[in-house]
């Protein structure tokens, strides 16, 4: 067969269901041997978008999304998807067509080196050069991106070698089982906590993964040890629970800092230092600290444990369980203090009737228009620290918060992947007006799979979280603002469905009819962020319960 068969044979053995991506003339053979595959390829408008919803549909499955780009321009493209990935622990395959190996080692039309530009921003690598080597390299990149933890691999086909004549079989997939951790670490895990008077969990991206969100939540609900989520943690624990502490939002002062600053003992959980810098909460670097994880811990300054449990969380957890059975349950009256009081910190603006809307009222009305396992999938901007602070979360991987590379214009084409991946759940996009024009073009994608999901669009004409940065330290902008297009008339030019709203009422009314559509809708809301200021004079002042 030709070498391009047998990759596609390979990829349907690693049981593919879409391929994202933009088709060209150097990946043609992998395009024509698609064609009577299982496999859906899905063109899109930009590899970027390409390479978020292979992104996201990697987080929401635990298994590898796949994108795909033809050489030189098209795999720069790919790149911030790819790093995204990467450093948000998202299971990501890339594929990338490449000129001849006549044409390598020299310069030449669209050609430069993909494989060393993708180096730093993969966890695994290759160019294919032998068509024999097809089943191995695939069966690698799946494995190597699919493991703990998760990220990005990517494979080169140069066009002669996709030609090739080749036999070969797919490599088996086997399942490889996470080692247990240390038994004697984990009695000195046990140790800790039960000599710990009030211990705090911290709550990351491991923990929406795997098994571990049921373990995590037995777990914090028999030893009545509060929790703190990072915003990629978000969902691993119910905030229905009164052990919840909600989730980290601004990177100063914020009321889960109350927490950590009571906390005798952080236990950290699937948690990775990309998520939240440890300095924002063991500034003084005199916090105990379990790491509990999949993997050793980074070194950092502000981050070295005192004990590191080291394998399968799930197993660590379900075993911690176990052995503290006969243990009295924790009291943490403080910690329950402060929970009411972040409560009512949530509730002070979520009905306020201000035009343009305060965010907390977008929030608000959002959650109360969205069923527990409904997705919501944000943003980068400022109104990602709203919803990280405000939208409670029941369910894992139930509200998308990238705060690793945190790209702008990843939450429509994470959109398209949550409803090809949960099609009958409701998907609600929260993303500023910059970071929707970013991708805005994958609005065809949508439209043309025939998805349904509704995008609300803070609208306030600026990159209002670099506002907020400028302000905070220089007490002056510039360079922030920007005009848009008429987002009903833009919405209804790739024939979805668009709303403005004129009066905070409005919203709530307009959401609800935006979620019985049948398509795709956007929801323009004029949004007030002088709210960002009030929050940083609030939080500048005592916060903590007494």
């Amino acid at each position: 067969m030709k070498a391009s068969e047998l990759f596609v044979k390979c990829l349907e053995n690693e049981e593919v269901e879409y391929i994202f991506g933009v088709p060209g003339e150097e990946n043609e053979d992998i395009m024509i041997s698609l064609i009577n595959s299982k496999i859906k390829f899905i063109p899109t408008r930009h590899e970027q978008g390409a390479a978020f919803m292979a992104a996201v549909y990697g987080r929401l499955t635990g298994k590898a999304g796949v994108c795909l780009s033809t050489l030189g321009p098209g795999a720069m493209n790919l790149t911030t998807g790819l790093a995204e990935a990467n450093l948000g622990n998202m299971p990501l395959v890339a594929i990338t067509g490449q000129g001849g190996l006549h044409r390598f080692d020299k310069e030449n039309f669209q050609f430069i080196d993909v494989f060393e530009i993708f180096k730093p921003i993969t966890k695994w690598n290759a160019s294919i050069s032998a068509p024999s080597t097809i089943p191995e390299r695939i069966r690698k990149a799946f494995k190597i991106a699919e493991m703990e933890r998760p990220g990005a691999t990517h494979m080169e086909l140069p066009e002669d070698v996709a030609k090739m004549d080749v036999k070969g079989e797919p490599f088996p997939r086997t399942k490889v089982r996470r080692p247990s951790a240390d038994g004697k670490a984990v009695e000195q895990a046990v140790e800790m906590i039960k000599h710990a008077k009030n211990p705090l969990i911290l709550a990351g991206n491991g923990c929406v993964r795997t098994r571990v969100s049921k373990q995590l939540n037995a777990f914090v609900e028999e030893r009545g040890i509060p929790i703190v989520h990072t915003q990629m943690g978000k969902g691993a624990f119910s905030d229905k629970s009164e052990y919840s502490l909600f989730t980290t939002g601004i990177h100063a002062r914020d009321y889960y800092v109350c927490g950590f600053d009571r906390a005798d003992l952080v236990i950290t959980l699937g948690y990775n230092t990309v998520e939240l810098s440890p300095v924002h909460w063991n500034k003084s670097k005199d916090k105990k600290i379990l790491h509990i994880d999949f993997l050793p811990s980074e070194v950092d300054e502000y981050y070295n444990p005192d004990l590191e449990v080291v394998g399968d969380v799930s197993n660590t957890l379900w075993v911690l369980r176990e052995k503290l059975k006969a243990e009295p349950k924790k009291n943490p009256e403080y910690f329950f203090r402060l929970r009411k009081t972040i409560l009512e910190d949530h509730a002070e603006k979520e009905n306020d009737d201000g035009f343009p809307l305060k965010p907390q009222r977008i929030i608000h009305d959002v959650r109360k228009a969205l069923d527990d396992k409904d997705i919501v999938i944000s943003d980068v901007g400022m109104h990602k620290i709203w919803a990280a602070r405000m939208y409670k979360t029941y369910e894992p991987n139930t509200c998308l918060i990238d705060n690793g590379l945190c790209s702008m214009g990843i939450s429509l084409p994470g959109a398209i992947a949550a409803k090809l991946v949960h099609p009958d759940r409701k998907v609600v996009v929260i993303c500023g007006d910059g970071g929707f024009m970013m991708n805005s073009q994958e609005l065809e994608t949508a439209m043309r799979l025939g998805t349904n999901f509704v995008i609300v669009i803070f609208n306030d004409s600026k990159y209002g979280m670099v506002e907020w940065k400028q302000t905070i330290h220089h007490q002056k902008t510039h360079g922030i603002e920007f005009g848009n297009p008429d987002f009903v008339k833009y919405a209804e030019s790739f024939g979805a469905k668009g709303y403005r709203v004129e009066k905070a009422g409005d919203f709530a009314k307009m959401l609800a009819d935006a979620l019985k559509q049948k398509t795709v809708s956007i929801i323009d809301v004029p949004v007030d962020y002088s709210e960002n200021f009030t929050l940083m004079k609030k939080l500048g002042q005592e916060i903590c319960p007494v």
